[in-house]
């Protein structure tokens, strides 16, 4: 019997090492946003989505003023589904992931390649809802630059 309890308390601390973490399910969530945008891969990159996800980018419009545009995520998944596998890769570094409840958000500075050649580089500030136990993207908002981009 003694052997036995040292076996199953051997097995569930494994078991938890091993159980993912909040963290990384919203990390997963992201992932796989961005492996479906690198595989051309529309059914994965809108199951990622919430079904009322809001785009909105950071920019300069023509008269050098900062504005908010917003981007229509069906425009997003239909050019994501025009671009041959591998023409769109997003390398995002998790800096920061924060979570309370069913809400999430992540901060991911990006360098952001088309067809093999750096297009921009930015940030990407998402925010996730839990709904019925899985983490949707709810909303992101990024800037684009060329300019002081790190390059890897």
């Amino acid at each position: 019997m003694k052997y036995f309890v040292i076996l199953l308390t051997v097995l569930i601390v494994a078991n938890r090492s091993r159980a993912q973490t909040t963290e990384d399910s919203v990390k997963s969530v992201i992932n796989k946003l961005f492996t479906g945008m690198k595989n051309a891969d529309t059914g994965l990159v809108k199951n990622s989505f919430a079904d009322s996800i809001v785009f909105q980018t950071i920019m300069r419009n023509k008269a050098g003023s900062m504005v908010v545009g917003n981007e229509s995520p069906a425009d997003f998944i239909d050019f994501i589904g025009k671009q041959s596998p591998g023409a769109c890769d997003e390398r995002i570094i998790f800096e920061t992931v924060k979570t309370d409840g069913p809400l999430a958000m992540a901060w991911t500075p990006y360098n952001f390649y088309l067809n093999g050649k750096f297009s921009h580089c930015g940030i990407n500030s998402f925010q996730l809802v839990r709904f019925n136990g899985d983490w949707k993207i709810q909303y992101i908002i990024d800037t684009r630059r060329r300019e002081g981009c790190k390059s890897e």
